[in-house]
């Protein structure tokens, strides 16, 4: 199993960041009315199935075992723990994030989710200019099925530094670390000003020593390559910075740079963890609805940054002349046949937290002359959570371990195999593709809270374990899906959309 920064991190990152957000028409079988709450609780979850290196305690997923403790050895380094991001063993580091959660009684699960990457991030950073991007190797491990307690594939760490950059992953790095600092700042200030000296580093060493990522750990290219480049994610740093901060050099390099790295240009109509343009779009936009008096002398570019993050929000919600992303006909978002999901729970994401900020500042949304009211955002995103949590055609959960029919056979080595803890006999490379991977029935373990790459673009899925761009889960599928579910378990449902209109503020997202 890889041991990611780049694909653990951008997870990571994502979970920090998406996390800290959240706080800071086709006939259907009958699903039971969602319960936020528990689909909350699950995913969050989901991240203690992913755990590497020494399980603590209080681990409530009994299955898994300690792994990976020989990370790093090999270069002198301990990169022992962090996040491995789907369903093999790699530890890749550009997947992650970090933000909090309040008021869903998760809040302490949330932090230790946050906190367990985070603690990676410091390990992985040994220098101001070094920061270790992946532990493992994606060729040999995807070679082997085995479980991360027993695994004999190669744990070769890989690292960016002056010679050898990686701008993407350096800067969000800075920017989970950044979100991490403010989540920490009252439970626990020394640790969150150790995250935001990480930060500042990161992000200046990103920015100075400028290069992708993947043309410095050629064993990521394979896996996560850095198809947007570097800029969205310094843009995504320097902003995280200045939430963290208020200094304003940080604020001056997203505009001084709005039209230069792409902030101001580039109008996309998704979000993940490689294109961050619509996060930062949205986030810069958000500056002038949260203190318009104190950014009106920016007012002209900040203003840029919001037509290019409603052009995202508005192809979400099929309302752009020309660009709008596609539904299937249950009416999912659809923008890739390969783990779509990722696209919907960041979509969900992003357009609810916008929505709040809407309805706080009582304005409305543009798209194409038409006014939108923040309610439509928030029920757009309700309704793709909704379709993730069983109502959809199918009358399938694509969340793991919520409902009464969800994907038993997700494409994940270590829930597919017998766990450690009932039998730790050696499975050996191709011993676990040869009794394991190939049985037809249910996975031994229920990786609960997982979030499945989901279905094509007709509704129509195959639990098939073989199936991996349907039913493998990766950390940055559930860790956008925390968010919208933080924000929707505020709302009083029942089996109606009363809550989506009548918004309680004291429970918006603050970021």
């Amino acid at each position: 199993m890889l041991a990611f920064l780049r694909r653990r991190r951008p997870a990571l990152l994502l979970l920090l960041l998406l996390i800290f957000f959240a706080l800071a028409a086709v006939s259907r079988s009958q699903p039971r009315p969602p319960d936020y709450g528990e689909a909350l609780a699950k995913s969050l979850l989901y991240f203690e199935s992913q755990r590497s290196g020494r399980l603590p305690h209080n681990q409530r997923v009994a299955w898994r075992g300690h792994s990976s403790f020989t990370d790093g050895l090999e270069q002198g380094v301990d990169l022992v723990g962090g996040y491995y991001d789907a369903g093999d063993n790699v530890k890749f580091g550009l997947p992650m994030y970090g933000e909090q959660i309040a008021g869903a009684g998760e809040l302490a699960h949330a932090l230790e989710a946050i906190k367990w990457g985070t603690d990676y991030f410091i390990k992985a950073h040994t220098h101001p200019n070094v920061l270790w991007a992946q532990v493992g190797d994606g060729d040999t491990d995807h070679y082997c099925w085995q479980r991360p307690e027993g695994m004999t594939t190669s744990r070769q760490a890989h690292k960016v530094d002056e010679n050898n950059p990686g701008s993407d992953i350096a800067g969000e790095t800075a920017a989970a670390m950044a979100a991490a600092s403010i989540v920490f700042r009252e439970t626990n200030p020394h640790y969150s000003r150790l995250l935001l000296h990480h930060a500042k580093q990161l992000f200046e060493f990103g920015d100075k020593r400028r290069g992708k990522y993947d043309a410095s750990v050629a064993a990521a290219k394979g896996y996560y390559p850095s198809v947007s480049g570097y800029n969205d994610e310094l843009l995504w740093a320097a902003l995280w910075l200045y939430k963290a901060t208020d200094s304003a050099d940080y604020l001056a390099y997203v505009l001084d740079n709005a039209a230069s790295l792409g902030g101001i240009t580039w109008a996309i109509a998704e979000f993940s963890w490689d294109v961050k343009f619509a996060g930062v779009q949205t986030l810069a936009s958000m500056l002038l609805m949260d203190d318009g008096a104190k950014h009106e002398p920016h007012r002209q570019i900040l203003e840029q940054y919001r037509a290019k993050a409603e052009h995202y929000l508005c192809a979400c919600l099929n309302k752009n002349n020309a660009t709008n992303v596609r539904r299937t006909p249950g009416g999912l978002l659809f923008v890739r046949k390969w783990n779509n999901m990722q696209y919907v729970a960041s979509a969900a994401f992003l357009l609810s937290v916008y929505s709040d900020h809407l309805w706080a500042a009582d304005q409305t949304l543009g798209c194409d002359g038409e006014r939108v009211d923040p309610q439509e955002l928030l029920r757009l995103a309700k309704s793709q959570v909704d379709y993730i949590l069983g109502d959809n055609p199918r009358g399938t959960s694509y969340l793991v371990g919520y409902g009464d029919n969800y994907p038993l056979r997700v494409h994940h080595r270590g829930a597919s195999i017998e766990s450690y803890r009932r039998n730790k006999g050696f499975i050996g490379c191709t011993q676990g593709y040869d009794n394991w991977f190939g049985r037809r029935g249910p996975n031994p373990n229920v990786v609960v809270g997982a979030l499945v790459g989901g279905p094509d673009d007709m509704d129509r899925f195959k639990d098939e374990r073989k199936n991996f761009m349907q039913t493998e889960a990766c950390t940055y599928n559930t860790a956008t899906l925390v968010g919208a579910l933080a924000r929707l378990s505020s709302l009083d449902l029942g089996d109606t959309d009363e809550g989506v209109n009548s918004f309680d503020l004291s429970s918006r997202a603050s970021i």
